[in-house]
């Protein structure tokens, strides 16, 4: 981490404030009779732009291409600017909002300023975007807005919907029944059906939420739902709550427990879940605790160093062997998983940096394959000694390729820093010198964070992992599904160096799209540090915000690729 936390990394994102655990995409919750559109001039029909503002002059009232009526907003994006229009609305607190909206155009965004967002790629034609999210205990006022992306051109949207009350109270304090009768009606390795009797509401029902123990996973209109992203032969509990329109809530269904089907086990993809542990630093776990609680199988463990002469240590002073690594690692195995060492990090003494060459830098990784048998090695390159040396860069991926083919099967991934829109300079030097070299790298993976104080983290995630996406393709000559399979994410839980925050909710979200994007790997810095500390700050031992514990790690579990 950089200063107290850049002891070894720099990583990304941002997006949903609502459930702390959203194991598949939050489903946006339709408007009731109960509830109404809170926002003025939704459809753009007034022919002008007020109560909307927009940056600049970027923002005009279209005739055509429209979704209803006969106007929609044009955002003309820039290679400078997104071209946001935004509208703030009175609102309730602890209150949930659906927000929706049609837009068309490259990359558009639909949000709530602070809060929950979501995005669409490039339809040629309006699509709908919906996402809900929760006011806050004190949250009087909302500020909704739509933006475009940089250098994609004019996007269009139109019959944007805030349901939910507007700003002032409401006189509804009776909460929904109890819903009953919740049952499994389906489950593969990944999913789970379920299904349950309707509540009834003096108003309306408004939406069921659907819980893990105490974390919300979904939010539906309906009575059955399908959760997804989940592990593989792991057991969870699951029940329902029901929520009226001025947020009332019920009380908890009946519970269902239900393991999901094990992994097929077929193909040769290569996928893996694997958040960092460091022996060293930030009051490290027992990791078998870790795995019992959260279902976690892998670990990334943090960091081998040179302790002089190029000879590969933990920390660069803890031995290769015998030690309390080699204690974690064992434990770890006992209990049915496994492990990849990470070389390098932010400072202290690199291998990558120290050894000589490459044939020697293959030597020292190759000890420590040899003492751990391993299936894949890590190295993570940072700072001007080997992410900005590009003679360090060749030594290293050149000793990735000799290890690689000394060792069948074993699989070589790098990590590295990235800017919120894909690999900057020194990123893109690294994947062309992988290609030239011949590497076979099999995971390039970003570490999305420490933009700058981004308050955005989920999009920015996105955006880089696509813009990481783009230069594989092009480099590489490779599909989406090839590129997006040679793709890694490694985030920061909670707060990052530069104080942006990443909520649970967020990295939830985050995991949810490398699920359904088929990337190979998912990591964040730092299992330490997966404690709830709010208003701790940027700690070694916890997140500083507020989250259950091990929260992260059982979010990471669940990707699977």
């Amino acid at each position: 981490m950089r200063n107290t936390l850049r002891r070894h990394r720099r990583r990304l994102l941002a997006f949903l404030g609502t459930a702390a655990l959203a194991l598949a995409g939050a489903v946006a919750l339709p408007g009731t009779a109960q509830a109404a559109n809170v926002l003025t001039n939704p459809g753009f029909e007034s022919g002008a732009l007020s109560p909307w503002t927009c940056a600049g002059t970027l923002g005009s009232i279209v005739s055509s291409p429209v979704h209803g009526g006969s106007k929609a907003l044009a955002g003309a994006a820039s290679s400078s600017d997104i071209a946001q229009c935004s509208q703030t609305v009175a609102v309730q607190p602890n209150t949930t909002y659906s927000l929706s909206g049609w837009v068309r155009g490259s990359y558009v965004y639909l949000g709530v300023d602070g809060g929950a967002s979501t995005w669409t790629t490039s339809p040629s034609a309006y699509s709908q975007l919906s996402v809900s999210f929760t006011t806050g205990a004190a949250q009087t006022s909302a500020k909704i807005y739509v933006h475009g992306w940089y250098a994609q051109g004019t996007y269009y949207a139109d019959d944007i919907s805030l349901d939910g009350p507007g700003g002032g109270g409401g006189s509804d304090t009776q909460a929904p029944s109890t819903p009953s009768g919740l049952t499994s009606t389906g489950k593969t390795s990944s999913s789970v059906s379920l299904a349950w009797n309707a509540a009834t509401d003096n108003v309306g029902v408004t939406a069921y939420d659907i819980y893990s123990g105490s974390s919300q996973l979904l939010s539906v209109s309906a009575t059955s739902a399908t959760v997804s992203g989940l592990s593989p032969s792991t057991a969870y509990t699951f029940t329902v709550k029901a929520r009226d329109a001025a947020g009332n809530v019920s009380g908890a269904s009946n519970a269902v427990s239900v393991t999901t089907d094990a992994g097929s086990g077929g193909g040769t993809a290569f996928k893996q879940a694997a958040p960092y542990l460091y022996e060293g630093w930030g009051d490290p776990p027992n990791p078998t605790t870790v795995m019992s609680a959260t279902g976690v199988k892998w670990f990334t463990m943090a960091f081998v160093l040179d302790s002089g002469g190029c000879n590969p240590s933990w920390d660069g002073s803890r031995p290769l062997t015998g030690g309390v690594d080699q204690t974690a690692i064992n434990q770890i195995r006992s209990a049915g998983g496994d492990i990849v060492p990470s070389f390098g990090g932010w400072q202290g003494s690199k291998l990558g940096a120290n050894c000589s060459s490459a044939s020697a830098l293959a030597g020292a990784l190759q000890k420590v394959i040899d003492a751990y048998s391993l299936k894949a090695i890590d190295m993570d390159i940072e700072n001007t000694d080997e992410f900005e040396n590009e003679a360090v860069q060749a030594r290293i991926l050149t000793a990735l390729k000799t290890v690689k083919a000394n060792n069948p099967g074993l699989r070589t991934i790098v990590t590295f820093g990235t800017s919120t829109t894909g690999p900057t300079y020194y990123g893109n030097r690294l994947i062309e010198q992988a290609q030239s070299l011949g590497a076979n790298i099999d995971v390039f993976t970003i570490m999305p964070f420490d933009f700058g104080g981004g308050s955005d983290m989920y999009g920015n995630t996105v955006n880089a992992a696509e813009g990481l996406k783009t230069k594989l393709k092009s480099t590489f000559g490779w599909d989406d599904a090839t590129a997006y399979a040679h793709i890694g994410i490694s985030g920061m839980n909670g707060l990052s160096d530069q104080q942006e925050n990443t909520t649970a909710a967020i990295w939830t979200s985050i995991r949810d799209w490398s699920n359904s994007h088929h990337i190979a790997r998912l990591a964040y810095w730092a299992v330490n540090r997966d404690r709830p500390c709010p208003g701790g700050g940027v700690v070694d031992n916890c997140s500083g915000i507020s989250q259950d514990t091990w929260q992260f790690t059982r979010i990471t579990a669940g990707f699977t690729g």
